[in-house]
């Protein structure tokens, strides 16, 4: 029998289709042809389109669906011979189809739940660019006004909001190569928890976030983003308050310490006489003074003829010159104060330094949000990767892994932030439900990201390598999936930029 026969329910799906093609007002890029399945679908490409374009069809069960545009390529009936002709000069009758490949992302129930459809589209079914109702709709891009305002889809004037929630709850990583804007989008970020009265404290061995404290130079954008700074909830430390002039002491009490302890931080032999010797001065000075520093500790070792304390003298006159101990330390209710900024400039300090600062801060925070001696609140760890690296062991490793794994249970955000992904404990790394990507192009650090990021496609991943200064592809946060994302200026001044060599 010639033609085909329609039950008539597949006429009223027919008839809803046509219905919905006819209310449609998106562009028409193409019509799918071939296999036509549920996840992915191919149409010819007969109006220009971009890879990573959001598109939407009709389907016969699930009204429209949004799909995205995976990758387009050309065929051409051109052989070798006929390349040989055109370089020659000679006239060829060429013929091409641009073909789009797409990716199907779904479309909300009547309960709001993101679905696919359950069985395949049509095959001669209409594409039309997506409007962005459907984009907002089924990314789940809401106009939140307690959101973290972070940018725009990328080629679209829809503005991406984070649930700050969420990426202080369950941990965030910013990942980038160096020079892709890695410190200026954190402090994106960071502008946007300060908004939002988060409580915070940030890890800066390089004194990159003091500059949140200074409006920026906001030059016209269509992102309607003013300059401001944030100096009035702002309190910066540093351990060496001469190379950074704007930061109060930070210091911490030598009595808190073990002596086995700071026998390992100076390099000296924990033998029992060493220890004794130790011990038995910190034990005196307690009893005696209570609080004491370390130069008490030397005069007393000092002044006892018994044994041979030179080495542990030598060891604390070196560690004494660092600055770090004092009689009395920097107490920790004036570091994290609620809703308030706390910045802990480590410029200039020494690699071990640095270590120890981060050590018994990350591990006084767990313990004192554990107790709910302090407010709930994130941590931000720049250059991460020197503080809870993959392979080897630092002073802060071990802290770092318990609160990726603890800290959303006692309301201890992580925030890892570093230019070498492929060097931070994967453990940690797995745990961060947030990630803002920027352009990475070592092969490691690729790695690192794909077995890192739920979600993250094999064509999202190769883009990675390709994305502009200013373009970041964003997972977790509450959205439905990754997205590209170009990162709104900053309001305040930026601090990571780089220092010109030549004028």
């Amino acid at each position: 029998m010639d033609g085909i026969c329609l039950t008539d329910h597949e006429k009223e799906d027919s008839e809803s289709a046509m219905e919905q093609e006819k209310n449609s007002t998106g562009d028409m890029i193409g019509i799918t042809f071939g296999d036509v399945g549920i996840t992915s679908l191919k149409c010819n490409v007969c109006k220009p389109v971009d890879k990573g374009e959001y598109v939407m069809m009709a389907h016969p069960t699930a009204d429209w669906v949004l799909g995205q545009v995976e990758s387009v390529e050309r065929k051409t009936n051109v052989s070798v011979e006929m390349a040989m002709e055109l370089s020659m000069g000679e006239e060829v009758d060429i013929e091409e189809t641009v073909i789009a490949h797409i990716k199907v992302i779904g479309f909300r129930d009547n309960r709001g739940l993101l679905k696919t459809p359950g069985n395949p589209f049509r095959a001669g079914e209409k594409i039309h660019i997506a409007e962005d109702d459907l984009i907002r709709d089924v990314l789940g891009l809401k106009d939140d006004e307690n959101g973290a305002f972070v940018g725009r889809l990328r080629g679209h004037d829809i503005d991406v909001k984070l649930n700050i929630n969420t990426m202080a709850q369950k941990h965030l990583s910013v990942l980038a190569k160096t020079g892709s804007g890695k410190s200026y989008t954190t402090g994106v970020i960071i502008e946007e928890m300060m908004k939002n009265n988060v409580t915070m404290v940030i890890l800066d061995p390089h004194g990159e976030y003091s500059s949140l404290a200074k409006a920026g130079n906001v030059s016209t954008n269509d992102f309607g983003v003013k300059p401001r700074g944030y100096g009035d909830i702002i309190t910066e430390f540093s351990p060496d308050p001469e190379i950074n002039p704007g930061a109060k002491p930070l210091k911490f009490s030598f009595r808190n310490m073990k002596p086995r302890k700071i026998l390992e931080m100076v390099g000296v032999n924990k033998t029992q006489s060493n220890v004794g010797a130790l011990d038995g001065a910190m034990s005196r000075l307690a009893a005696s003074k209570g609080f004491y520093s370390i130069s008490d500790v030397i005069r007393l070792l000092k002044e006892n003829e018994e044994g041979d304390s030179s080495s542990v003298i030598s060891g604390l006159e070196t560690l004494d010159s660092k600055g770090i101990f004092a009689a009395r330390g920097t107490r920790m209710d004036d570091i994290v104060r609620e809703g308030k900024n706390a910045i802990i400039n480590l410029k200039g300090s020494e690699p071990d330094v640095q270590a120890f600062v981060v050590c018994r801060l990350s591990t006084a925070l767990f313990e004192l949000r554990k107790r709910n001696k302090i407010p709930p609140m994130m941590m931000f760890a720049e250059e991460a990767h020197n503080f809870c690296p993959q392979r080897g062991k630092t002073e802060s490793s071990e802290i770092f892994q318990t609160i990726a794994s603890e800290g959303r249970k006692f309301g201890l955000g992580l925030g890892i932030i570093t230019q070498r992904p492929a060097k931070v404990d994967k453990n940690v790394l797995s745990q961060c439900n947030t990630q803002l990507i920027l352009k990475v192009t070592n092969p490691n650090d690729l790695k690192a990201i794909e077995s890192s990021v739920e979600g993250l496609s094999k064509e999202m991943a190769e883009e990675v390598q390709r994305l502009s200064i200013g373009e970041a592809i964003v997972s977790g946060g509450g959205l439905s999936e990754p997205l590209f994302l170009e990162v709104r200026p900053r309001e305040s001044k930026d601090g990571g930029s780089s220092i010109r060599v030549v004028g």
